[in-house]
């Protein structure tokens, strides 16, 4: 994003006549700095954002930060589970109740250190258990136990209907779909380095 000047009281174009010798150079140095700023950005080739590209970008930081912690809050509120535990569950739940620690991390993207230190805060809490794997007898396998499971179902209705009043019913279906293809392209462009993550059914 290219930087602005109107943190300094000038913008590009626009500013008040000097009325005193301090005031002249303040005058000659923004002067200055904007002429650098334009050679700057034609020299060194890089594509700023668009003021409207810059507003959409900006929303989206702002908007999945925002939605994310309220989604976080709500869940740990009701239910006193965090959003990771909830997503560990459900990824549990749609895996036969197990799956491979490093499986596990890959599919959510996260980092292997994160994930042990969520899977233990929840063994702790009985929502899993973690056993040696069978197939190979080396692999460590997280498993979702009756008491995880339960928990679960009290808590999918909560968080989809928040997921739905802070998202879904918000946007245009036109503008939600969109939205969906965008991140789809982002994920596309990212997962090449995570091949064992499973983001999308379809």
């Amino acid at each position: 994003m290219a930087p602005t000047l109107t943190g300094i009281g000038a913008t590009l174009g626009e500013r008040p006549e000097a009325s005193t010798a301090t005031d002249l150079a303040v005058s000659r140095s923004a002067a200055s700095f904007e002429t650098h700023l334009s050679l700057t950005v034609v020299a060194d080739g890089t594509r700023w954002l668009t003021a409207e590209e810059q507003r959409s970008w900006r929303a989206l930081v702002m908007g999945m930060t925002l939605l994310n912690d309220r989604l976080d809050a709500e869940l740990r509120s009701e239910f006193d589970l965090s959003l990771a535990e909830y997503e560990i569950l459900v990824r549990l739940s749609e895996n036969d109740g197990a799956m491979r620690m490093a499986q596990l991390a890959d599919a959510m993207a996260h980092s292997r250190s994160r994930v042990t230190h969520t899977i233990t805060r929840m063994e702790k809490a009985g929502l899993v258990e973690r056993r040696t794997s069978a197939d190979d007898g080396r692999g460590v396998v997280a498993t979702l136990t009756r008491a995880g499971m339960s928990l679960l179902v009290r808590a999918a209705p909560s968080h989809v209907a928040a997921v739905r009043a802070h998202l879904v019913d918000l946007a245009d279906p036109a503008d939600f779909s969109a939205l969906g293809r965008v991140m789809d392209a982002v994920s596309d462009h990212l997962v090449d380095d995570r091949p064992s993550i499973e983001m999308r059914n379809a």
